[in-house]
C-alpha cells in the first residue's frame, strides 16, 4: 500500500493529504463550509502529522499552524469555525471570510487506504466524513493524465511544464509511432486529456480516431483554420460522426496565436487544466 500511496502523491496535490492520513498518528482536516471568498474549494484537505508538520495547503501557513495546534487537543472529530463568525477572536483569515473545517484526529485508515487504492486504479472514490455537516462525504477524482502526440520542441516544453506541476504526461513522438497506425501502449480513460502537437498533420488521422473512440475528457490539436477544416473533412470521410469530430478543439490553447513552442505548450496545458478543474467542480 505504501508504494501505491507514493504513486498517487507523485501525481496530484489533491490526494496528498489523504495519502498521508493512511498512516497512524496523522490527523485530517477538511473544509466543509466557506463564507465569503476563499482560495480553496469545499473539500480541500490538510493532513497533520504527529510532529505537527502538515501535508497539503489550505492558506498561507498561519491557518495550517492553527489547525495543527487545535487538532492536538481533540479526541474525536469536530467542526470548528475559523475567521468571520468564529467563537474566538484570536484568529482571522486574510480574506476576511469564514471557514468551517472538520478536524479529525483519527480518520478511518481503512477507508483512506481503500480510496487511495481506487484512485490508483483510475476510479473515482468517496470518503464518508465522520461528523454531521454541510459536506457529508469527500469525492475524489483520479489524477489528471495527458497523452501528448506530436513532434518538435512543443512536446519537450509540455513535458517539462507538466512535470513541474506534478501532472502525469505520456509523450508519443514519431520515434514511438508509425505513420498510418494507432499508438501502442496508450491507455485512455475518462480522466485523460489528449493533445496533438503535429506540424505534419497526416500523422494525426489514425491517432485522433483512436482517441475519439475513448472516453477522454479533452481532445485538442494545434494548427490554423486550414488545418482544422482539412482535419474535420478527413475525419468525416473516414466515417466519424459530426458530434465526435466536434470534440476536437482546434486551435488548442487559451493564448491566441502563439508564436513560440514554449507559449504553445503553456497555452495548451492551461486549457487542459481548466477543463479538468471543471470536472472536479461537477462532483
Amino acid at each position: 500500500m505504501l508504494q501505491r500511496v507514493a504513486d498517487i502523491t507523485a501525481h496530484t496535490e489533491d490526494h496528498e493529504a489523504l495519502a498521508a492520513a493512511c498512516e497512524v498518528g496523522v490527523g485530517l482536516c477538511t473544509i466543509v463550509g466557506i463564507e465569503g471568498s476563499f482560495s480553496r474549494r469545499i473539500g480541500a484537505q490538510l493532513a497533520v502529522l504527529a510532529d505537527g508538520s502538515t501535508v497539503g495547503s489550505l492558506a498561507d501557513g498561519c491557518l495550517e499552524a492553527q489547525l495543527a495546534s487545535d487538532i492536538r487537543n481533540l479526541t474525536e472529530a469536530e467542526v470548528i469555525r475559523y475567521g468571520a463568525g468564529a467563537s474566538t477572536i484570536d484568529f482571522r483569515l486574510p480574506c476576511g471570510g469564514g471557514l468551517d473545517i472538520l478536524l479529525d484526529p483519527a480518520p478511518d485508515r481503512v477507508a483512506c487506504r481503500r480510496v487511495i487504492g481506487e484512485l490508483a486504479d483510475r476510479k473515482p472514490a468517496r470518503l464518508a466524513l465522520p461528523h454531521r455537516s454541510i459536506l457529508t462525504e469527500r469525492v475524489y477524482l483520479p489524477a489528471l493524465r495527458i497523452a501528448a502526440f506530436g513532434e518538435g520542441p512543443e512536446l519537450g516544453f509540455l513535458g517539462d511544464l507538466a512535470q513541474a506541476m506534478g501532472i502525469d504526461v505520456e509523450i508519443y513522438d514519431k520515434s514511438r509511432l508509425s505513420l498510418g497506425q494507432q499508438a501502442a501502449d496508450c491507455p485512455l480513460d475518462r480522466w485523460t486529456a489528449a493533445l496533438f502537437l503535429f506540424h505534419d498533420h497526416e500523422w494525426e488521422m489514425p491517432l485522433i480516431a483512436q482517441v475519439l473512440a475513448s472516453e477522454v475528457f479533452f481532445v485538442g490539436a494545434q494548427g490554423g483554420e486550414n488545418a482544422r477544416i482539412s482535419r474535420a473533412l478527413e475525419l468525416a470521410r473516414q466515417g466519424l460522426p459530426e458530434e465526435q469530430i466536434a470534440r476536437v478543439r482546434s486551435p488548442v490553447g487559451l493564448i491566441p496565436t502563439c508564436k513560440t513552442p514554449a507559449a504553445l505548450a503553456l497555452s495548451a496545458l492551461a486549457e487542459v487544466v481548466a477543463h479538468y478543474e471543471r470536472l472536479r467542480d461537477q462532483v
